[in-house]
């Protein structure tokens, strides 16, 4: 089984003037990463606007990014969807291209019991036939798993880890205790040290498209227990990392690796472009630092 780890770029999906997928860019993007020490790649996640996508549009940018990368890095593929039929055929699907994992959001929208959550994914698992990454994100799911929810999961040999896009430490340090053997990535980028700190095998985030340089970097120095100079770094990724939160995530995102040379469009409707005022702010506050 493929354990993920290390700091793992959850990719956007970069569109051109007329709002279709704009490939080439994403191909140009998955290099820089690469160059710059990431060690996998996240694909059509929260990030890349998996649910503003066409089946059709999903389909192709797993394609892409199956054959652009290869076995130079590791590969999960996002295959979340609201009904399970669909995330099932988007394993199968990702499987056969060549995905090391696959993850998912839990169902939501309908406020489905655990057991009805659980059959989801054991029913994507087996339909994909690769190790599942359970994607815990409660602030957008709205699903809360308890430890010994996720214990119900991770004790069964098709789950590879969780995805914890979570602030509650606490919750991954004890199941970081009962399983040892899994993945478990942190989820937002601002609290990237925090989470090694607290047994994390590394990260998936967004950030970590126009910033992989300095996430590398933590990585290894937090290996290296150079805690203070990990320290300096986070310090200065998270004043980033405000600057985007203020303007909006996945707008701000998409305006940084454009103004960087790598043309992502706007974020898909019913997000809104950034205005001139606003993205003027934050290429000002951003740009220096990076």
């Amino acid at each position: 089984m493929v354990l993920p780890s290390g700091v793992i770029p959850a990719l956007p999906t970069p569109f051109d003037k007329n709002d279709n997928v704009d490939l080439d860019a994403l191909g140009r993007l998955i290099e820089f990463t690469l160059k710059n020490g990431v060690s996998g790649f996240y694909v059509t996640g929260s990030t890349g606007e998996a649910f503003l996508l066409s089946d059709e549009e999903r389909r192709a940018v797993l394609k892409f990014v199956a054959g652009t990368v290869g076995k130079r890095a590791t590969l999960i593929a996002h295959v979340g969807c609201m009904s399970t039929k669909k995330a099932c055929e988007l394993g199968a699907y990702a499987a056969s291209l060549g995905y090391d994992l696959v993850s998912s959001v839990a169902p939501i929208y309908y406020s489905y019991s655990f057991a009805e959550i659980k059959k989801y994914y054991f029913d994507v698992a087996d339909a994909a036939g690769v190790p599942m990454l359970i994607y815990n994100i409660p602030a957008l799911s709205g699903v809360h798993f308890s430890v010994d929810n996720i214990a119900e999961f991770l004790s069964d040999v098709r789950f590879a880890g969780v995805k914890h896009t979570s602030s509650d430490y606490f919750v991954l340090r004890q199941i970081r205790t009962a399983f040892p053997d899994k993945a478990l990535l942190n989820g937002y980028d601002e609290t990237f040290l925090a989470g090694l700190s607290m047994g994390a095998d590394g990260a998936i985030g967004s950030t970590f498209n126009f910033m992989p340089d300095k996430f590398v970097k933590i990585y290894e120095l937090f290996r290296q227990n150079r805690i203070p100079e990990a320290m300096e770094i986070q310090k200065q990724a998270d004043i980033i990392i405000a600057a985007l939160i203020k303007a909006g995530v996945i707008p701000a995102m998409k305006a940084i690796l454009t103004e960087l040379g790598f043309p992502m469009g706007d974020a898909r409707a019913p997000f809104t472009p950034l205005d001139g005022e606003k993205k003027r702010e934050l290429l000002e506050a951003v740009m220096p630092l990076l």
